[in-house]
């Protein structure tokens, strides 16, 4: 990875309230929907079910893939103030945004597994769209919250030893102790509604409907989330890993006046699709695209990108069924093609700079 472009380390710019009510003691918890992780007893029914039904089904065909533009990546992330908006699809949950002048790293996922353990565990169905050595000089690294398919500890560790400046991490409150223990100083941590700056770029941790834990032992005890990114010319927002709520037409509702007004929202949302049957495990923890898409009107965003699916088998459905179920929720709420749909893995999509 070349050498990053030093930006200085985020600025925290905005506190919480206090006792805000995703505080619980030493654990966190969601507003509006009660969420317990599952129990033991509940993933082994899951797993003996989706076994006696065969479940998941194959795919139909392999995820959709190209060869990464990185004569484009390179020469767009040195660009300054003359930067296309583009992002690219690493592959999973992991994206390249370049907005503002900056190249933003979120939810980045190299490993050959989604596990702790080398040996076991889902592993990798598509390669990363791009390799860790042709990444740009990245300015951040955004992390939405601590399970092993959003937070990879190989992953970070590239990163964070790689050559040239390190990148700072954004992540939500807990986490910083978890990079201090892998001898990664520095982590940013932010609550709900709470905000940092690097360079002209404002990176606000939003809420979400999920959970959080790398074992048994720690579950809810950091916090998890979205990142809204408003950067000069573009706004984006990561929904990182969520169930459906009211979450989101709150988070419209408080960037109303940045986006312009009610009628306007973010140009670009990223939304997970995948990971979501069965509905009686997944339905408090993971959308499915009927709700990703109930996601993007609540956001009023310009254009959505389903994300989360394609990558890893996490769950019933097959891997390639969550752009066929997307197409069909999007007919029946009346949402053109194009302003949301899927990328393949590797893909850079150019946007248009917001002028007010």
């Amino acid at each position: 990875m070349t050498a990053s472009r030093p930006k200085g380390a985020p600025l925290l710019v905005s506190t919480p309230a206090d006792d805000p009510p995703q505080h619980d003691g030493d654990r966190f918890r969601n507003h509006y929907v009660g969420f317990e992780p599952k129990s033991l007893a509940e993933v082994l029914r899951w797993r003996i079910d989706a076994a006696r039904h065969g479940l998941p089904p194959p795919p139909r065909a392999p995820t959709p893939r190209v060869a990464p533009d990185l004569a484009f990546l390179r020469a767009n992330a040195t660009a300054g103030k003359a930067m296309t908006p583009a992002l690219t699809w690493i592959g999973h949950a992991s994206v390249l945004a370049q907005i503002g002048g900056l190249n933003l790293l979120i939810d980045p996922v190299f490993s050959e597994r989604d596990s702790p353990l080398t040996f076991a565990g889902p592993r990798r169905q598509a390669a990363p769209g791009l390799a860790l050595a042709d990444l740009p000089p990245i300015d951040a690294v955004l992390i939405s919250h601590n399970h092993y398919d959003h937070l990879d500890l190989e992953t970070v560790r590239s990163l964070a030893e790689g050559a040239g400046t390190r990148p700072p991490f954004v992540v939500p409150l807990g986490l910083a102790a978890w990079f201090a223990s892998h001898r990664v100083a520095g982590a940013v941590e932010l609550d709900w509604w709470q905000s940092s700056r690097v360079g002209d770029t404002e990176i606000v941790l939003a809420p979400a409907q999920h959970w959080s834990g790398r074992g048994l032992a720690d579950r809810m005890k950091t916090l998890w989330g979205g990142f809204a990114v408003f950067a000069p010319g573009f706004q984006l927002f990561h929904c990182g890993d969520t169930a459906y709520s009211r979450h989101f037409a709150d988070i419209h509702t408080r960037f109303a006046a940045r986006h312009g007004g009610d009628e306007r929202g973010f140009d670009l949302a990223l939304i997970p699709i995948g990971a979501y049957e069965p509905r009686w495990f997944m339905r408090g923890q993971h959308v499915n695209p009927a709700e990703a898409v109930r996601i993007h009107l609540d956001l009023v965003a310009e254009r959505s990108i389903g994300i989360h699916w394609g990558t890893f088998q996490l769950s019933d459905e097959a891997l390639d069924e969550p752009p066929r179920a997307l197409s069909e929720a999007r007919r029946d709420q009346g949402v053109a093609d194009e302003a949301f749909d899927v990328m393949a893995i590797g893909e850079t999509r150019h946007y248009p700079t917001r002028t007010t």
